[in-house]
């Protein structure tokens, strides 16, 4: 398995793998495996990753802004991250999300946050934080993994990609 950047000639096979992955968890829609090419469209993409097997994409990751209160220099969002059914439990998922995590620091970001299940982020070092807000409240799947500095507290912005329909 190679994990490289997205090429043109990937996006089809993206979105094939992202609409399949959210159509077998309950909180998935087909606007999903959208998100990442509207956040290409929009010049919002920071990193897209690919994880290329016998010449086939079976997964990918996508890194774009976020603000954070008045700060909108330095953070990021992780997602959507999605990995092919067939290859579920393979652990692609997880070397996806470490690799970008390593080369999303190494652009100099400050940290990363995620809409999630604590327990799977965890083991890649995401915290629930209070200091963090979503519509004005605190959410128990909104996460932050600090590389640098303090992490913000305030109103978390993502794109307007993760919500158009």
């Amino acid at each position: 398995m190679k994990i490289r950047e997205e090429v043109p000639a990937d996006f089809a096979a993206m979105d094939r793998v992202c609409a399949a992955a959210f159509a077998t968890v309950p909180y998935g829609s087909p606007h999903d495996s959208k998100i990442t090419g509207l956040l290409r469209d929009a010049g919002a993409l920071t990193l897209s990753l690919v994880v290329e097997d016998a010449g086939e994409i079976q997964g990918h990751v996508s890194f774009s802004p976020v603000i954070i209160g008045n700060r909108s220099e330095g953070w990021y969002c992780l997602g959507p991250v999605a990995v092919a059914p067939e290859s579920h439990g393979k652990g692609i998922g997880s070397q996806l999300i470490r690799d970008g995590l390593a080369r999303l620091k190494d652009l100099g970001a400050l940290g990363c946050v995620l809409l999630g299940n604590p327990a799977y982020y965890a083991r890649f070092g995401f915290e629930v934080q209070n200091g963090l807000l979503m519509d004005g409240e605190t959410s128990p799947y909104l996460q932050a993994l600090n590389f640098q500095g303090e992490i913000p507290e305030g109103e978390v912005t993502f794109h307007p990609a993760f919500f158009e329909g």
